[in-house]
């Protein structure tokens, strides 16, 4: 087989990307020696309508930003490319048909590994896909039949919290990259 084999999926609304997802993503990496880990940035995710706040094309192009010089990353538009909402297994379903023979992974937090059960089709993404699950606080409860990997860690960059200091002009944003940081002032996101 070509190309990446050991793949890990990384969706969320990135809003906006930050240093605690790609200190994430680089655990994930060193975890399980993945190739590469895929940042899949989503129009609206069925959990957070009506929370996202930057236009999609600024999230993607964030992404780009806080993941250039990491070789393993990617940034992959599929989510943007379709309507809304994003269904995981439907992401899965498309990487799956990209890379016959990879082995797939679907890198979340522990509060999406809870919700995990109540999402749409879970048991098709399951099929699809080992779970990386992050955690602060402990491995968790496993749900029987998925598979799933405990990456521990901590890391206190919130996005809500940036969106909020950024919406009041606060000067210190220590948890984003200085070019994500750079281009959401260009852009005047989360301006109020």
């Amino acid at each position: 087989m070509s190309g990446p084999h050991r793949i890990a999926l990384f969706g969320g609304t990135f809003d906006p990307i930050h240093l605690g997802h790609v200190e994430i993503a680089r655990l994930a990496k060193e975890l399980l020696e993945l190739d590469q880990v895929r940042f899949l940035p989503c129009h609206t995710s069925p959990h957070k309508v009506g929370v996202t706040s930057a236009p999609a094309a600024d999230r993607l192009e964030m992404a780009r930003l806080a993941t250039r010089d990491l070789p393993w990353a990617v940034v992959d538009d599929f989510d943007l490319s379709r309507p809304p909402p994003s269904y995981s297994y439907e992401t899965a379903e498309e990487m799956a048909r990209r890379f016959p023979g990879a082995r797939l992974f679907w890198l979340m937090g522990a509060d999406q590994w809870r919700a995990l059960p109540r999402w749409k089709n879970p048991e098709r993404l399951a099929g699809l896909v080992e779970f990386i699950v992050f955690a602060r606080d402990g491995a968790p409860e496993p749900h029987a039949g998925w598979t799933m990997h405990f990456l521990k860690g901590t890391h206190p960059a919130s996005a809500t919290a940036i969106r909020q200091a950024l919406a009041s002009e606060e000067s210190d944003t220590p948890w984003l990259d200085p070019e994500v940081k750079n281009f959401i002032r260009l852009r005047h996101l989360y301006a109020t």
